[in-house]
């Protein structure tokens, strides 16, 4: 597939029909689908779908390809989201001191296997900055603790405005973000803007310290979760797991260095099946469309 293309997500009423209504609109003008996936949750009486087309030969501008969606989304009652595959979004990364998900996330941007900018590195510690000023980043060092935490969120939200960040990561932050936060840049009526790694196989071993927990319990199996924020600690909806095998030679240090692999892996497909817009939230979970 060459050039641009146009990805609708929606969700609406479930009722006969619709896929034939979607993929009309976009073949009335004169639009080529490129990927079309669809799921009915009857439980819930909501149909959910992703159409892609390309935009070279579609009938409409590209300015009035969202209002035209606007329309057909009113007229099925339902929400949605329009995205081109040739915007890439600013990013910001909130870290700490590990830089393992930090450089695998700046190495994948640069090769291009993420498909977007990251301008702005956030930290509570100066660690890291050499690493996000090699990749071109601006590096911010916001200390943060229990007195200043307001003050310390406020800088966060005047930096994040200042790049015009779509979407933050937090890879390795280790600070829990307050509701006023996520309300200020990610309100509860609009998608989800804030993806975490937790370093354990969700809903398992939830909060501080899974690998010590992990390795009480004799667990034979660790993984790491990407998810989206919510103000439930590591409650938000899954977007990506990550496993891997262990045994009971493994020490606690075991499983934390063989853990560093899975979060890798399970942060930066999270991220990226977020960017390519094959990620709809319903319910207090997702489907994902790969």
């Amino acid at each position: 597939m060459t050039g641009p293309t146009a990805i609708l997500q929606m969700i609406c009423p479930d009722q006969p029909g619709l896929v034939r209504e979607l993929a009309g609109w976009v073949a009335a003008n004169g639009g080529n689908i490129v990927h079309a996936d669809h799921h009915s949750d009857q439980g819930a009486g909501l149909f959910l779908s992703r159409i892609e087309w390309q935009l070279e030969g579609f009938g409409l501008p590209r300015e009035a390809i969202d209002p035209a969606a606007g329309a057909l989304a009113e007229r099925l009652d339902g929400s949605y989201q329009l995205h081109f595959s040739d915007v890439r979004p600013a990013v910001a990364i909130f870290v700490s001191k590990q830089d393992h998900c930090l450089l695998d996330l700046l190495w994948r941007t640069r090769t291009g296997e993420l498909p977007m900018q990251v301008p702005l590195v956030i930290s509570n510690h100066p660690d890291l900055g050499p690493i996000a000023e090699e990749f071109g980043a601006r590096f911010e060092h916001v200390p943060i603790n229990a007195a200043n935490r307001q003050e310390a969120e406020a800088r966060h939200l005047e930096l994040l405005a200042e790049h015009g960040i779509e979407l933050v990561i937090l890879a390795k932050y280790m600070q829990v973000l307050t509701p006023g936060f996520l309300t200020a840049f990610d309100p509860p009526d609009a998608f989800h803007q804030v993806i975490n790694i937790h370093h354990s196989f969700l809903p398992a071993f939830k909060g501080a310290q899974p690998y010590h927990r992990a390795w009480e319990r004799g667990v034979k199996l660790i993984g790491a979760t990407g998810h989206y924020v919510t103000e439930e600690l590591d409650g938000g909806p899954i977007i990506a797991q990550s496993t891997l095998a262990v045994s009971h030679r493994d020490e606690v240090e075991d499983l934390i260095r063989k853990g560093r692999d899975t979060e890798r892996l399970a942060l930066a497909r999270a991220v990226r099946l977020h960017i390519k817009r094959q990620v709809i939230v319903y319910r207090g979970r997702t489907a994902v469309f790969e």
